[in-house]
């Protein structure tokens, strides 16, 4: 090989080591921002981790940036596993997707307790939609 040859592929392999640490470093600031927003809607990150779905082009303010996608699971009770995701431009959070808790009222509250009082009967609550989501 000729030094040409030898120096392409040198310059070749140090910019595949920079995208890969500029990667990871944005993947660990995502992990951070995930862990924030999970903290500040009473959510639990679970696997402590995130991963990279998607990257498209964005335009913010006339100029197109890399906006990159990233799921995750979170818990809502501890007992089941729902998915969000976020995007980031940057260091900067651009968009959030979280599963949505629903509260139960205090009529359904009453009736199941008047059921449990009345009788063997297990009420049956409707489970969560996908589409109940926070976008």
């Amino acid at each position: 090989m000729s030094d040409v040859e030898n120096m392409l592929a040198l310059l070749a392999f140090c910019a595949i080591v920079v995208l890969w640490l500029k990667l990871t470093a944005a993947r660990e600031r995502a992990v951070k921002e995930a862990r924030r927003q999970c903290q500040q809607h009473g959510l639990q990150l679970l696997d402590e981790s995130v991963g990279l779905r998607a990257v498209r082009l964005r335009r913010v303010n006339g100029l197109r940036r890399v906006e990159r996608g990233y799921a995750f699971e979170v818990s809502i009770d501890g007992d089941d596993r729902e998915p969000g995701r976020l995007w980031m431009i940057g260091d900067a959070l651009s968009g959030l997707s979280l599963p949505t808790i629903e509260l139960a009222s205090a009529e359904s509250i009453v009736a199941s307790a008047l059921v449990k009082a009345s009788s063997n009967v297990v009420p049956l609550h409707p489970g969560r939609r996908p589409d109940d989501r926070l976008h």
